[in-house]
């Protein structure tokens, strides 16, 4: 999975228009796009079970991991976060 997260600064308004871009692995096409403002988690379990019987976690990945200090930084500085698909 690819992400990105690009950031426009309206400075007239103190604003910053946010569109996230994902690339994620699909099976039929080999990659898949999107332009979807949002969070996501992704997951990856080990196929074996653990010693309580359950599949152990991997690896995780949360957009919130990325985007909260950036957007938690423009709040506090007075500017306003809008997550939008297009950063017109």
């Amino acid at each position: 999975m690819t992400l990105k997260i690009r950031m426009r600064l309206v400075t007239a308004k103190r604003e910053v228009r946010a569109p996230d871009e994902r690339w994620e692995p699909s099976h039929e096409s080999g990659r898949q796009y999107s332009r979807v403002p949002g969070m996501a988690v992704y997951k990856q379990w080990d196929a074996r079970k653990g010693p309580d019987g359950r599949r152990a976690e991997t690896f995780r990945f949360d957009t919130r991991d990325v985007k909260d200090p950036l957007r938690n930084t423009l709040l506090a500085a007075g500017w306003t976060w809008r997550g939008v698909v297009f950063a017109l």
